[in-house]
């Protein structure tokens, strides 16, 4: 299964030649995956109303065009990976006129308020069964 979101580039996300900086497209796969994790009943103050955060542990982007100030980016953001303490998410970007600005992937854990690994299967089991029929519908 995928999610798509939608995001309009802002002027303030472009640099002094009018184009986004690149840090910004992480900032667009975080809007994305909280979409998502909201889209499935699991938006992250639920999940940080049970006492668990998930930290970004690995993040990889491949630019392959720019975008520009009002262009519209469509994230199409899918889950490929879960692990008991351990996510991850796939991310393609398009522009307005359908051309592939960014792929990329992000990977996050789950710990508790000590730090601690959360185990999701054990201690969050709905929420662990629906993330892998997630994976399971892609294939």
């Amino acid at each position: 299964m995928t999610i798509t979101y939608k995001h309009y580039v802002q002027y303030y996300e472009t640099d002094r030649m009018g184009i986004s900086h690149h840090s910004n497209y992480i900032r667009w796969m975080e809007e994305a995956r909280t979409h998502l994790l909201k889209e499935i009943g699991w938006p992250y103050d639920k999940i940080e109303e049970a006492g668990i955060i998930s930290p970004v542990t690995r993040v990889s982007c491949d630019y392959k065009a720019t975008t520009t100030f009002a262009d519209e980016v469509t994230i199409v953001i899918s889950v490929s990976l879960v692990k008991a303490a351990r996510l991850g998410f796939d991310y393609k970007m398009t522009n307005q006129d359908g051309q592939e600005v960014c792929s990329a992937h992000s990977e996050h854990s789950f710990l508790n308020s000590s730090g601690q690994f959360v185990n999701l299967k054990k201690e969050v089991p709905d929420f662990f069964q629906q993330l892998t029929e997630l994976v399971d519908e892609k294939a």
